[in-house]
């Protein structure tokens, strides 16, 4: 499945490159207009991140979530700053199919396993950042990338799948926003040694050929978030190339 993003500050889709929210590029203004277009255009799902909610969860922009899982009828998953139960039931209540976490599932994870059993693996999706160093070690980041943690994301998942986690997205953060093309052989490696988990890659798509090599390897999604907004290929292209791959 292919699957759009859209990282969201004051209402507005923008991105930020490397997580760096001084580098920030404003694209739209109009979230809905956008996420319905690429309805239109043939999603099945889309992914939102909720930037303000992730620096400050009185922030979170709840209402903007909840308009565009409205406007358009499609799933939505959600991440940003997900720090409590309760910011576990907001989303779910303003109709987000599944709630992303990410730093909390690394420095807490006694806790978001609780949601995981309360919630079910279909309502949580584990957002895994990882910096990759020269021996292959793959270390989880944490807080906007800010924090190299000491865990590694093969020793997290290990637990995770032991209580039913089922979906997990991936970045690999040299590659994010870069357009520098997807780290293939991460993906490839992640789906044979866990063929159990739904994976969706992130970072570094630019172009079809991106695509058809993530398929080749049977990566079950790919987010796909600045190569859209920057027209580097539409949805529709996209759409094609990944069911004829």
């Amino acid at each position: 499945m292919l699957i759009p993003a859209l990282d969201l500050i004051r209402g507005e889709v923008v991105r930020l490159y490397q997580g760096d929210f001084n580098q920030q590029t404003t694209y739209h203004a109009d979230p809905v207009a956008v996420a319905t277009a690429y309805r239109d255009a043939g999603a099945e799902f889309i992914h939102l991140v909720d930037l303000d909610g992730a620096r400050d969860v009185q922030q979170r922009q709840l209402a903007l979530l909840r308009a565009i899982t409205q406007a358009t009828g499609l799933p939505v998953q959600t991440g940003g700053g997900i720090r409590s139960r309760d910011d576990v039931v907001d989303l779910l209540e303003a109709g987000v199919t599944r709630a992303v976490i990410g730093s909390k599932a690394v420095k807490d994870p006694d806790t978001v396993l609780a949601w995981l059993d309360e919630f079910g693996p279909e309502a949580i999706v584990l957002a895994l950042d990882i910096n990759i160093d020269e021996n292959g070690e793959r270390w989880l980041a944490t807080e906007g990338w800010q924090e190299k943690s000491s865990v590694t994301l093969d020793n997290l998942l290990t637990q995770y799948i032991e209580r039913g986690l089922r979906h997990v997205l991936c970045t690999d953060i040299s590659r994010d926003g870069t357009l520098q093309g997807s780290n293939v052989a991460l993906y490839a490696d992640l789906k044979k040694t866990y063929p159990s988990i739904v994976w969706q890659a992130s970072g570094g798509v630019a172009s079809l050929d991106d695509l058809r090599q993530l398929r080749a390897v049977h990566c079950d999604s790919v987010i796909l978030g600045k190569a859209l907004l920057t027209g580097k290929f539409t949805l529709e292209e996209a759409l094609e190339c990944w069911q004829n791959a």
